[in-house]
């Protein structure tokens, strides 16, 4: 592969691979692939389990990373996307690394199933770079990774930082050829006039090596910080957005994109807002969904018109005006939208909760979850701390029942759209005990606390969960603390 990005050899025979190791062009290394640790829970204890009033019983399963001790800013994670089938699990970091492990054959068939997954390849996707005509550093943070759907023996994702994207393919080899023509035993070229006898090359099976290429690289489109790509339901196309551009670029096309969404005013101090997130209809190639940082979800039809900036519906719900504060136009800012699996629905994560909103009904969500009301109190210290500006991402489960969303002190939610439950979960490597007893937490907004409550108060900001995954088939959720990467599923 050359400069490309780094070879990583495995051999499927153990239960987990060795560290993928950078070459010396690369210094840098993910906490993901370091040493680590990684602690598998006992999921035939039934001790290992949280189960109350008919909730699901979710069980930590694994935590990849290294200790706090060890971070580094290029270790955090930035993004974490499970593939179609959910065999594979990738995730980027601020390093512009990306990190892919493969679920272990063997946790399929066990019983009951596990979610176990080990690193499966490990390659740079980009690199820092410097604007000279703008004078504009350009990080090498992955923003996003979306996999592109399997059509043959290897797997393609693409990924992207805030100006360049990429399209990566990552293959296997187990067997090498070996006896050519025109070099001898030691590997020095002879002249070809001076072959004598033909020699055919052999086929020999070598240890397994993962290797990772790019096959495509889409640049210099977008003008401000790419925030979002999606990859179209016709494998051909995909959508890429900043904040006032969506371009529509063809996976074969690398000189050439159609601009469909183009927010920018003619004068630039009537700017009013910004594109947040973006994302294609599930089965529609022809629709996509866009939102803004004015709280409001626009769905658009590419059969309209070539320039989509009349919107087939808006989704927007009407001001509390008895919620109206200094802060209101700030949490209100649509930070994700994500479409069901079935395309009849879509969540959107604004500040202090997640909404689900039927497509057939665009004046109001049908469900509104509070991630973390007890906050609103808060919104004055955390617009100086600028935690107010977090973006948290949100997603489905696999059926459409169900949806999680991050929050602070490690937390993250779980809402069940069938029972109306909701479970509070923590990431953190203070629930590995013994027992490995995963229970729910409570936030104590005032009064007497609980034994089992924490004071909002003692709420920790620093640790927040934005960028969580869930399983297309199953119940096996990944969530990124920090540099940690946590996976938990379902007891049954």
């Amino acid at each position: 592969m050359g400069k490309w990005g780094p070879q990583v050899s495995s051999s499927k025979d153990d239960s987990e691979p060795p560290s993928p190791t950078l070459p010396r062009t690369f210094t840098r290394q993910s906490s993901l692939t370091k040493i680590g640790f990684m602690f598998n829970s006992a999921l035939n204890s039934s001790k290992n389990k949280y189960q109350g009033n008919g909730d699901k019983s979710w069980c930590f399963s694994q935590i990849k990373g290294a200790l706090d001790d060890d971070v580094t800013d290029a270790d955090i994670i930035s993004c974490v996307e499970f593939n179609h089938d959910g065999e594979l699990l990738a995730t980027g970091d601020k390093g512009g690394r990306v990190v892919i492990f493969q679920r272990d054959p063997a946790s399929k068939v066990a019983v009951p199933k596990r979610g176990e997954y080990n690193v499966y390849s490990t390659f740079q996707s980009h690199e820092p770079e410097f604007d000279y005509l703008k004078s504009l550093e350009i990080e090498e943070k992955i923003n996003k990774i979306r996999w592109l759907k399997r059509k043959n023996q290897a797997h393609f994702l693409l990924s992207t930082n805030d100006k360049t994207i990429k399209l990566w393919k990552v293959s296997e080899r187990d067997k090498k050829v070996e006896g050519y023509n025109t070099k001898e035993e030691n590997g020095i070229v002879r002249d070809p006039n001076q072959i004598t006898a033909l020699r055919v090359p052999a086929i020999k099976p070598m240890d397994l090596m993962v290797e990772a290429s790019p096959r495509r690289i889409f640049a210099n489109a977008h003008t401000y910080h790419i925030n979002s790509i999606s990859v179209n339901s016709d494998q051909e196309t995909y959508l890429s957005a900043d904040d006032l551009r969506i371009n529509l670029w063809n996976l074969e096309v690398t000189d050439q994109s159609f601009n469909i969404v183009d927010i920018k005013p003619t004068n630039m101090e009537e700017l009013t807002e910004v594109i947040t997130a973006a994302e294609f209809h599930p089965t529609e190639c022809n629709l996509f969904v866009y939102s803004s940082s004015k709280g409001t979800i626009r769905l658009c039809d590419m059969r309209s018109s070539a320039l989509c900036d009349r919107h087939a519906k808006q989704f927007e719900e009407p001001e509390d005006p008895t919620n109206r504060s200094f802060f209101s136009e700030i949490i209100s800012s649509i930070s994700d939208v994500k479409l069901s699996n079935s395309g009849r629905y879509m969540i959107s994560r604004d500040y202090l909760s997640i909404k689900v909103w039927d497509l057939q009904m665009d004046s109001t969500p049908i469900e509104t979850y509070p991630v973390h009301e007890y906050l609103r109190s808060k919104l004055c210290s955390l617009y100086e701390n600028d935690c107010i500006f977090d973006k948290f991402e949100c997603c489905w489960n696999g059926s459409d029942t169900s949806v999680m969303t991050g929050s602070y002190n490690n937390f993250f939610r779980v809402f069940d759209r069938n029972t109306i439950r909701e479970l509070t979960l923590e990431a953190s490597r203070e629930i590995i005990k013994p027992k490995m007893v995963l229970k729910p937490r409570k936030v104590c907004t005032g009064g007497k606390r609980k034994k089992d409550e924490i004071s909002v108060d003692c709420l920790d900001f620093n640790k927040k969960i934005l960028h969580t995954a869930w399983h297309p088939l199953e119940n096996i959720i990944a969530v990124a603390a920090t540099n940690n990467l946590f996976i938990f599923q379902d007891k049954f």
